[in-house]
């Protein structure tokens, strides 16, 4: 993989490195020291989704933000079963292994990144402290929506359309017109700027990064009953009606159109 230089927007204060974790050789953004705090972005995101939480805990903590495995700058694999998400907990404990020595830290994931913590918090209750899940619903409780409740499977229709041949043209139609607008609330009460938006133009553009993040919705199969398609569990591998042991904080924005 290429090096490429820093997105311009970095604040100074933000360090930029690679770092080989779980065989894959993923970029990471971070800023401070001390007690390790580990945020996981969601789609289509990429780290810089976290850059004012890195500005803020960076005071008092490591605050760690790393892009996926296959987002923006991180190597992804070639291979639909490497974006399962058991493959993506083990890039979460190789990476907090390097980063912590295997004490235990604070794991923060919105999204996807939400679906990843949670799993994390299963398999590896030990290695975390506390766990911060932002809009993103415990996998058990997804799959009992996605089964029976018609207002949630009408919610997920887009998971339909993401796990199809064609997610790539349609969302990166136009400049990424699709995927734009999905910051058009944001933008309109001045929490979006022109040049955020040109840094999630050129993470998107970057090549395979776009196919990753759709990638995590094809491999684990997940969204709505529909024609034609399987749907796993959202966590396949998992007891993911198992008691969440670790403390933990769920924040959620109630405009949330799609859950």
């Amino acid at each position: 993989m290429t090096d490429l230089p820093p997105p311009a927007a970095t604040a100074d204060t933000i360090r930029h490195e690679f770092v080989t974790a779980n065989g894959l050789r993923l970029h990471l953004a971070r800023r401070g020291s001390g007690e390790l705090i580990l945020f996981l972005h969601g789609f289509p995101e990429f780290w810089y989704a976290w850059k004012d939480q890195l500005e803020e805990f960076g005071r008092d903590h490591l605050a760690v933000a790393p892009d996926l495995r296959g987002h923006n700058l991180s190597e992804g694999p070639t291979a639909l079963d490497g974006y399962r998400v058991p493959a993506l907990i083990e890039d979460v404990r190789a990476l907090a292994e390097q980063l912590n020595g295997g004490r235990p830290f604070v794991l923060v994931g919105h999204d996807w990144g939400g679906v990843i913590a949670w799993a994390f918090a299963i398999r590896h209750p030990e290695l975390l402290r506390r766990l911060v899940i932002i809009n993103a619903p415990h996998p058990a409780v997804f799959d009992r929506e996605l089964d029976t409740n018609p207002a949630q499977q009408r919610a997920s229709e887009y998971m339909n359309f993401f796990r199809s041949p064609q997610a790539e043209a349609g969302l990166s139609a136009d400049g990424h017109a699709a995927l734009r607008r999905i910051f058009g609330s944001l933008r309109a009460k001045g929490r979006f700027t022109d040049d955020d938006e040109r840094e999630y133009v050129a993470a998107w553009g970057r090549p395979g990064s776009l196919t990753a993040g759709l990638n995590l919705y094809r491999a684990s199969r997940i969204g709505p009953p529909a024609a034609g398609q399987a749907r796993d569990k959202v966590v396949s591998g998992l007891d993911a009606t198992a008691a969440i042991a670790v403390p933990t904080l769920v924040i959620w924005g109630e405009r949330d159109d799609a859950l």
